[in-house]
């Protein structure tokens, strides 16, 4: 209390007030730090979540229901249910049981816990060459990255529409895209809509809908495409 009284006589009432509320502001911030983008911050998963995950993704790339898998592996659907949601921690007998009715090693159940990062670094002009749909029409891509063990696939494109490049309109594929006009000029079409599109232009849309380049204005033409959608 003697300290508190001290550091009252030393410092003006408005000082006091002032600093209280710097501190204050800090101590909010500091309680929630966030990204730039607003996006939530990574939390570490503990083993039964780990775990339940890979258990769901297997299920799933096997295309077997809860309760067929629960009836290979001997156990309820609860019980699988809770161990996919990592809500409880399963015995060894269960991991092997559901391992066997998997076709997978039981290591790889803790192995999942390890949290692997996936990072992807491409050199400039070093991009893979892929071909796709519209390579016949003259349109050049090139992969600049990819995702390993994420349940969405994130592909990112460069793609270059040389002088005797072909408009091309029937690209229709999962997910989602985002197209970043880097130079030249285009009418993109998507669905019953045309967009001028000229360099730092942007579209986004659902690649569900038919799309693509209509009429090519100004060539040659690159711009970043890039497609999300769901692993399966």
């Amino acid at each position: 209390m003697f300290l508190v009284e001290m550091d009252r006589v030393r410092r003006p009432k408005s000082a006091t007030h002032t600093d209280r509320r710097t501190e204050d502001g800090k101590a909010r911030q500091g309680r929630g730090l966030a990204t730039g983008s607003k996006a939530p911050a990574a939390k570490r998963r503990s083993l039964e979540q780990a775990i339940g995950t890979h258990v769901r993704s297997l299920r799933r790339r096997l295309e077997l229901t809860a309760t067929e898998l629960a009836a290979k592996a001997n156990i309820s659907v609860g019980m699988l249910s809770k161990i996919e949601h990592g809500l409880i921690s399963p015995s060894l007998f269960t991991l092997q049981s559901l391992a066997s009715a998997l076709g997978a090693p039981l290591a790889a159940f803790f192995a999942a816990f390890e949290e692997v990062r996936d990072s992807s670094f491409v050199k400039a002009g070093r991009g893979v060459t892929i071909e796709r749909r519209g390579t016949k029409a003259g349109h050049h891509y090139q992969l600049l990255g990819h995702s390993l063990a994420s349940d969405v696939i994130v592909e990112p494109y460069l793609i270059t529409l040389s002088q005797e490049a072909q408009p091309y309109t029937a690209f229709q594929h999962e997910g989602v895209e985002f197209i970043y006009m880097l130079s030249g000029k285009v009418i993109y079409r998507h669905s019953d809509k045309t967009f001028l599109l000229e360099p730092g232009d942007a579209l986004f849309f659902d690649a569900g809908g038919v799309h693509g380049p209509e009429e090519l204005i100004e060539k040659p033409m690159t711009y970043l495409s890039i497609i999300i959608y769901q692993r399966k």
